[in-house]
């Protein structure tokens, strides 16, 4: 009907904060008066929604705990039992709604679900994880690698990860063949971003190897900030600015707050809502629940956070080099090309020992090297506009199927 809006439905995955933030983000970029937006997410994340300007939906998502659990012990993501209701809720979903255009952020079965019901789909993900990419998976912080040498844990993953790999695609290859729909392979870069069109919400600088197309391209980094939450009095420029947001190691701050402490510089630490270990060192550390990430970015010299990519995403848009402590895949994949690009350390969680994490301030804050890359990378979005490519990726997308449904 001509002049009638398009209806996005919008599936935010309850998994980490993450994937519900950054489509909020997007959503909320979009044109009103061109689209209708419906957005779906748990209700665990309705805070995170509240007062929002289009219309929300509950959404069935896996505990966050068992989402933490899995990944803590090497298991698949998602049960293929869980994965199954999954596909049977967002049919439900779709059903109602008749949306033109589905975007999700991590939700799997949505490689199923929008393939039924022959919607175009949208999938919001990290350019690391795409097929684009070539896969070299680290180790990541397990509850064995605690306690055994790195190196020979480090051989140990070599040799299993590829079975490892192929373990975790197996529930999506299940899905698929559940649901009549050919295989993935077990490629599970395939299986965590199948879609019509893969959306990147990351720096392009940092993965100069992915090679754009019309089913794959960057949007640029998504990053969210709280809207209602009061700034900090007298932000000091210089300061530190502190999370490990809600995926990250909070253990790692008995030994990381005392080596910032000896820094000598004002510390902001927001909880991002997760109780905090007791006893911590705390003479110049400010605690938060949650900071306007955003501005605080803008007044640090130095951002530490779990190196996921809502908050180096954050860091570095403003110039700011960045100190990941980093636990999972998704950590250590992102980390791996902040401090390939100069603009940034890594250290493993289960190795952030205070002498380690003193060296890696050291460096951090008296080596220029970092801050001046972390500038560079912020002065590659001079001609990126999320918001704008978002828009533009989707309207292309709908016309793309718009001409195949004609065929």
């Amino acid at each position: 009907m001509l002049g009638a809006k398009l209806k996005i439905l919008f599936f935010a995955e309850g998994a980490t904060l993450a994937h519900v933030a950054r489509p909020f983000v997007l959503a909320n970029s979009l044109d009103p008066g061109r689209f209708e937006i419906c957005f779906a997410r748990p209700a665990a994340f309705a805070w995170l929604t509240a007062d929002s300007p289009f219309r929300l939906l509950p959404l069935a998502c896996q505990d966050a705990s068992v989402f933490s659990r899995r990944l803590d012990r090497g298991l698949p993501l998602y049960g293929f039992p869980t994965l199954v209701r999954y596909v049977e809720d967002d049919l439900a979903l779709i059903d109602a709604e008749t949306p033109d255009l589905i975007v999700g952020d991590f939700r799997l079965s949505l490689s199923v679900s929008a393939r039924l019901r022959h919607v175009p789909y949208a999938t919001i993900c990290d350019a690391y994880w795409s097929p684009e990419a070539a896969l070299r998976p680290p180790l990541p912080v397990m509850s064995f690698t605690r306690h055994t040498p790195l190196p020979l844990a480090q051989g140990l993953f070599k040799l299993v990860s590829p079975l490892a790999l192929r373990l975790h695609s197996i529930p999506i290859k299940r899905l698929r063949a559940r649901f009549g729909l050919p295989s993935l392979g077990y490629d599970l870069r395939r299986c965590y971003t199948d879609a019509d069109l893969r959306l990147f919400g990351n720096f392009p600088a940092l993965f100069p190897d992915i090679r754009t197309s019309s089913q794959a391209a960057f949007v640029g980094p998504v990053a969210w900030s709280p809207a209602r939450v009061a700034e900090p009095a007298q932000l000091e420029s210089g300061s530190i600015y502190v999370t490990m947001g809600s995926s990250g190691d909070t253990r790692v701050l008995r030994n990381l707050l005392p080596a910032l402490e000896d820094t000598g510089l004002p510390i902001l630490l927001s909880s991002a809502g997760r109780p905090l270990p007791p006893n911590l060192e705390m003479r110049r550390t400010r605690v938060f629940d949650f900071l306007p990430g955003d501005l605080v970015c803008k007044h640090a010299s130095l951002v530490v956070c779990n190196g996921g990519s809502p908050t180096t995403n954050q860091a570095l848009a403003n110039g700011v080099p960045v100190l990941g402590v980093v636990r999972n895949m998704d950590q250590f994949l992102n980390m791996r090309a902040v401090e390939q690009f100069g603009a940034g350390v890594l250290v493993r969680a289960d190795r952030a020992s205070g002498t380690r994490l003193h060296r890696a301030l050291e460096q951090l804050l008296h080596d220029t090297r970092f801050a001046t890359r972390a500038r560079a990378l912020a002065q590659t979005l001079d001609d990126v506009n999320p918001a704008q490519a978002f828009h533009t990726h989707l309207t292309q997308l709908l016309t793309r199927a718009s001409r195949e449904r004609r065929r």
